[in-house]
């Protein structure tokens, strides 16, 4: 595989994760999954932190976030011919993407993870992504076996109008990792507004 990185998301959201399926088609839901609060928010990531040394390369398959019971695998995501970031099937509920072209977890950069928030039949994979607090944990199974523990820096919603790429798809300097999903205002007419981003940087491995 050829790692071009991740200059080429450019002034692009994953706004096709942000449809509301579930809570455009049921007739009994009215509620948007959670948000995250300005607490959990930061101007900017801590990029001067410690954390644990670079991994050697290795494609993920699987990701792990305990506090809000995910346990789902990974497939690889490319871009769509406008540029955007493509997703993942919307019809498998546990099913998450990562940008393959870019940053592996665990290696230097900034690895890019996205999935669904929900489908026709109701939760998805990252519904309570929003619920996530500084602090806590990430891990992506690699296919060499090992696996990639990351600590949450920050979790923020921006609305899609305002994304900031270079924030979230930017280089950095150590093995960081963004997993996104659909999030912010809710429309039933257009869905949701924006996108949920976790930022997170390895802490450690197995």
């Amino acid at each position: 595989m050829h790692k071009v990185g991740n200059a080429a998301i450019a002034s692009v959201t994953a706004v096709s994760l942000c449809s509301g399926a579930w809570l455009l088609h049921s007739a009994y839901r009215s509620d948007a999954p959670p948000q995250p609060s300005a607490a959990q928010g930061a101007v900017e990531p801590d990029r001067e932190g410690s954390a644990a040394p670079a991994l050697p390369p290795s494609p993920p398959d699987r990701i792990r976030i305990p506090s809000i019971h995910v346990d789902a695998p990974l497939m690889g995501l490319r871009l769509t011919s406008a540029g955007s970031l493509d997703v993942p099937p919307a019809d498998d509920k546990n099913l998450a993407g990562w940008y393959e072209a870019g940053t592996m977890p665990g290696e230097t950069g900034t690895a890019i993870v996205a999935g669904h928030v929900d489908n026709t039949r109701g939760p998805a994979v990252f519904y309570d992504l929003g619920a996530l607090s500084k602090g806590s944990t990430i891990e992506i199974g690699r296919r060499d076996g090992s696996t990639a523990v990351f600590t949450v820096d920050a979790v923020e919603v921006y609305a899609a109008r305002n994304f900031p790429d270079d924030k979230v798809y930017g280089a950095a300097g150590r093995p960081e990792l963004r997993v996104i999903t659909c999030g912010g205002g809710y429309s039933k007419t257009t869905g949701y507004q924006g996108n949920v981003v976790v930022f997170a940087h390895l802490t450690g491995s197995r």
